[in-house]
């Protein structure tokens, strides 16, 4: 998949808001500080397009990046930040579920997982509530070049077991400094969207 363009278009927080032109969307969802600025960077091809921030939490809408005009990837606030005031948390919880309730462009949710922890209760909790809506689901373990190899499969394990993954679940180990798991992502949407894979 060969990214000509892509440009941040929408910042919404309700439904009137989202894109009208009917673009297939992939939504991007994870804990705060999970790496979904390095992986959007990594995916798009663009250094510091999505901005990484040192504070968590940073992101508070939902942020629409139209990508070579052909689909969206989209951004929601990171979950699970404690320095967010519970108000704000249960706004973002209502503006995720507004949009995941109303959605018929979202095509696929990519949970990101940080593959150096065990999962939370709140990445648990995030998968059951895709799951509830009965959404295309695929998890993304980030950071895994942080991890030795030797100590990766039992690492792949932990997070399987922890959240109930069987053998047909998707999950792909990823890695935006080695590339490691671009291909995989990447494949997925060109497929969905180009009907091709690389």
């Amino acid at each position: 998949m060969k990214i000509n363009s892509v440009e941040l278009s929408i910042s919404a927080v309700r439904q009137s808001q989202y894109p009208e032109d009917n673009k297939p969307e992939f939504l991007l969802v994870g804990r705060s500080n999970v790496g979904k600025s390095s992986f959007i960077n990594s995916i798009i091809e663009r250094k510091n397009y999505a901005r990484i921030s040192s504070k968590p939490g940073k992101t508070q809408t939902l942020n629409f990046y139209n990508v070579n005009d052909d689909f969206y990837l989209v951004d929601v606030p990171g979950y699970g930040f404690a320095s967010v005031s519970k108000e704000r948390q249960q706004k973002f919880g209502l503006m995720i579920e507004e949009y995941l309730a109303n959605r018929n462009n979202l095509k696929k949710v990519f949970l990101l997982i940080d593959f150096r922890h065990k999962p939370t209760s709140d990445d648990l909790l995030m998968l059951n509530f895709l799951k509830y809506y009965n959404l295309d689901v695929a998890i993304v373990a980030t950071k895994v070049d942080k991890i030795g190899k030797t100590l990766r499969e039992k690492q792949v394990k932990l997070i399987k077991d922890t959240l109930s993954l069987d053998d047909d679940s998707e999950f792909i180990l990823f890695s935006s400094s080695t590339k490691l798991g671009k291909k995989d992502v990447t494949n997925i949407i060109s497929k969905i969207v180009y009907n091709e894979e690389e």
